[in-house]
């Protein structure tokens, strides 16, 4: 039936827009699992269009919902097959819808992929702590924000580091005794994301 067929396209339609509007801050998770950091931003030009795609998956796989939960017409009585087919359960349906939320909600949970690096650093003078902000260009999520977090934190003698993809830029503490800018903006420029204005003194 091509009501069946449309309601089975609504489905993927949904499915895949669901997973295309996280896809921007799913590849750093992915890049900092496979200690592949360079790809991290690969589809960070994805991110204006993630509202769209919401919107795409919600319409979509609320149509094929529509479709599910519609009476039957008295026409199409007699078309019904004694079992039905694997994408017009209901089972097959809650399936997309839930998979297709964990994907929209992804961003906002990214951060359990990451596991805690920070370093205690011992500080023996005051002087040597230097704080400076990085302007980072390709960070679109909180995703991203932990990616970078992640990877500067690998390097010695960093005290604190803020990152915001929201003003696009990263404020590292440091001590200059064990690290320095150059090495930071290596570790940024290594995760994918990149270091645009070298550095600000704070």
């Amino acid at each position: 039936m091509k009501t069946e067929k449309t309601s089975k396209n609504a489905a993927y339609t949904g499915l895949f827009a669901a997973v295309a509007a996280s896809s921007c801050c799913i590849p750093p998770v992915i890049a900092f699992i496979a200690g592949v950091g360079g790809s991290a931003s690969a589809l960070s030009w994805m991110e204006p269009f993630r509202p769209y795609l919401i919107g795409l998956a919600i319409v979509a796989i609320g149509y094929a919902w529509y479709n599910y939960l519609k009476p039957v017409k008295a026409e199409d009585c007699c078309e019904v097959d004694a079992k039905p087919k694997w994408f017009q359960t209901k089972g097959f349906l809650i399936g997309i819808t839930l998979f297709a939320a964990v994907s929209i909600a992804f961003p906002y949970y990214a951060d359990i992929f990451y596991p805690d690096n920070k370093k205690e650093v011992v500080m023996v003078r005051q002087s040597d702590i230097q704080t400076v902000n990085f302007d980072v260009k390709g960070m679109t999520c909180a995703s991203c924000e932990e990616h970078l977090k992640h990877a500067v934190n690998e390097l010695e003698g960093i005290v604190n580091i803020k990152a915001s993809y929201e003003k696009a830029n990263a404020e590292v503490e440091f001590d200059t005794t064990k690290t320095t800018k150059e090495d930071i903006i290596k570790a940024i420029d290594a995760t994918g994301y990149k270091v645009i204005t070298k550095e600000k003194d704070e």
